[in-house]
């Protein structure tokens, strides 16, 4: 079963939402960068979640772009 964030990606790129997908990655990576500045807590599962989300988002993204370099 696919997991929320490729749900959401898979539907930003079937909808051809290039906008979508860069606010999500934009939030994705002021998460990352707001969780790796803090200390006093070992963040490294949550950052490894948001990494992870953020390779899905880039993947989603590269397919929109050969889907619209093809049309």
């Amino acid at each position: 079963m696919p997991s929320a964030i490729e749900q959401i990606v898979e539907t930003y790129v079937r909808l051809k939402n290039r906008r979508g997908l860069d606010q999500l990655m934009m939030h994705r990576q002021r998460l990352a960068v707001d969780l790796k500045s803090k200390s006093g807590y070992d963040f490294s599962l949550p950052i490894g979640q948001i990494d992870a989300e953020i390779a899905i988002i880039e993947s989603g993204i590269s397919r929109l772009k050969t889907d619209s370099a093809a049309a």
